[in-house]
C-alpha cells in the first residue's frame, strides 16, 4: 500500500492538521480525550489516554506525517518498528507500545515491519525535540533533518 503523501513545503502544523482530518482524530488529534479506543484486528481495545501517552503521541503523530505510514493496524506496526529503530529516548510509553506493536507486526506483516525497522535505523526520531520548532518547520526540512531522504535512497538500491 502506498504511503500518505504530505507536501514538503507545508508546515508540520498544517500537515498535522490534515493528518487529523484524514484519520478523523478531531481538531486536537484526541490529545484531550480521557480514553483511546482502537481495534487490533477484530478485538476492540480501550486504554486511558494518560499524560505520558499524550506526551509521546504528539511526536508519534509527526512521525506518521513524515514517514507516510498509515494508521491502520499494519501502518501502526510499521511506525512502531520505525520509531524503535530511530529511538524513543526517555518516552517509556512509546517503548512499551511500540514493542507490543513490533511483536504483532512481526507475525502479521513481517516484511513491511522489517522494512520499516531498516528504514528507521538510518533515521533519528523527533522524540524530545522542541515541539513548537517542529510545528513551524516544513515537512521537507524535517524529513531531511531526521535522515528520511537518505534512508529512502538507501532502500531504493
Amino acid at each position: 500500500m502506498a504511503r500518505t503523501y504530505y507536501d514538503p513545503q507545508s508546515t508540520m502544523q498544517s500537515a498535522r492538521t490534515r493528518y487529523f482530518v484524514l484519520n478523523r482524530f478531531g481538531a486536537d488529534g484526541g490529545y484531550g480525550d480521557r480514553w483511546i479506543a482502537f481495534k487490533l484486528g477484530p478485538l476492540p481495545i480501550t486504554l486511558p489516554n494518560t499524560g505520558d501517552r499524550v506526551r509521546a503521541v504528539r511526536y508519534h503523530d509527526l512521525h506518521h506525517v513524515l514517514t507516510g505510514y498509515h494508521t491502520d493496524n499494519v501502518g501502526e506496526f510499521e511506525i512502531a518498528a520505525w520509531e524503535l529503530a530511530a529511538g524513543c529516548r526517555d518516552y517509556w510509553v512509546a517503548w512499551v507500545l511500540n514493542l507490543a506493536a513490533l511483536a504483532a507486526g512481526s507475525v502479521r506483516a513481517p516484511r513491511r515491519t522489517f522494512h520499516a525497522f531498516v528504514r528507521g535505523r538510518a533515521c533519528q526520531s523527533l522524540y524530545g525535540e522542541d515541539l513548537e520548532r517542529l510545528l513551524r518547520s516544513t515537512v521537507g526540512e524535517l524529513r531531511a533533518e531526521i535522515g528520511l531522504e537518505v534512508a529512502e535512497q538507501r532502500t531504493l538500491r
